[in-house]
């Protein structure tokens, strides 16, 4: 069964609605068996495994020529994996996980990557896959042992090990869509659980993507509404030393895979599609910088 679509299938074992008495758990059983599942790790881990297992099952449908494909930023696909291993490697090393691949010489994402993405072109593509899935299962199996509210640093920003990882879930799904883009495969989304903490992790991000775009949000409160699955309600206070959320100014109705892709970097502001209401000034200033902290 091809890679690809062993994700669908991934995604209805997951289904609350099977019959009692079908037989589909069965068959779904035995296909998912045929492929690498996700590495055992904490719960609250889980979204990020399961983005790793479905960027590793999309690489194994991969020939020679699509592993040299432009994706994004101007790299290749394997380049664009390697930049998946470095960053995934500076959050190991934030954790006391192992580190692989070349020394870690400099703890910034950007040098980080150019040093992984030097080391793996003189290495086969293949060989480039199974370096990232490797540090992607070691941090999985180390995050195991770990409560998510474990500090941890990367590019100088103490947060929470458990927020670090959702933001590495949000960026290997991010990456993937991208290569099956360049590819013309439709991917499935991640299951509603995997999504919604991803969500959250967006939403508590507001008020720093208003910070870093310039922009004061204290004493004002977004009413955020994400549709389709694994969405949700958030009252957002918009200043990162606001205590509490207070009476909704603004109020933001949108996808919630959408406004996931726009804190990634992906999408325009200016015409995200949004039902906005109450000081619009203010709902759209919040979109115009959701995209501030992504990156590369």
């Amino acid at each position: 069964m091809d890679p690809v679509e062993r994700l669908y299938l991934d995604a209805l074992m997951e289904d609350p609605e099977v019959p009692a008495r079908s037989l589909r758990p069965q068959l779904l059983a035995g296909a998912r068996a045929r492929r690498r599942p996700a590495a055992p790790t904490a719960a609250w881990a889980e979204p990020y495994a399961g983005r790793v297992a479905a960027m590793d099952a999309l690489l194994a449908s991969a020939v020679d020529d699509d592993w040299s494909r432009i994706i994004v930023e101007g790299w290749t696909l394997q380049e664009l994996v390697a930049h998946l291993a470095a960053k995934d490697g500076l959050l190991a090393a934030a954790v006391g996980a192992p580190v692989l691949g070349p020394p870690i010489d400099a703890v910034d994402s950007l040098s980080r990557t150019n040093d992984v993405q030097a080391y793996e072109r003189a290495r086969s593509p293949e060989q480039t896959r199974r370096d990232w899935r490797a540090q992607a299962d070691a941090l999985c199996r180390h995050l195991a042992g770990l409560p998510a509210t474990t500090p941890a640093t990367l590019d100088g920003l103490e947060a929470p090990v458990g927020d670090h990882i959702l933001a590495r879930c949000l960026e290997t799904w991010i990456h993937t869509a991208d290569a099956a883009q360049t590819a013309e495969i439709r991917l499935p989304d991640p299951i509603a659980r995997h999504i919604h903490p991803t969500a959250d992790l967006c939403a508590r991000l507001l008020p720093w993507t208003m910070l870093f775009s310039g922009m004061d949000g204290s004493g004002r409160t977004l009413h955020l509404t994400l549709t389709g699955e694994g969405g949700g309600e958030w009252r957002v206070p918009l200043g990162v030393e606001d205590s509490a959320p207070g009476e909704p100014d603004a109020h933001i109705t949108a996808d919630v895979k959408r406004f996931c892709f726009l804190l990634g970097g992906r999408g325009d502001p200016a015409d995200f599609p949004a039902d906005l209401e109450g000081d619009l000034s203010l709902a759209r200033d919040v979109l115009t910088a959701a995209p501030a902290l992504s990156g590369p």
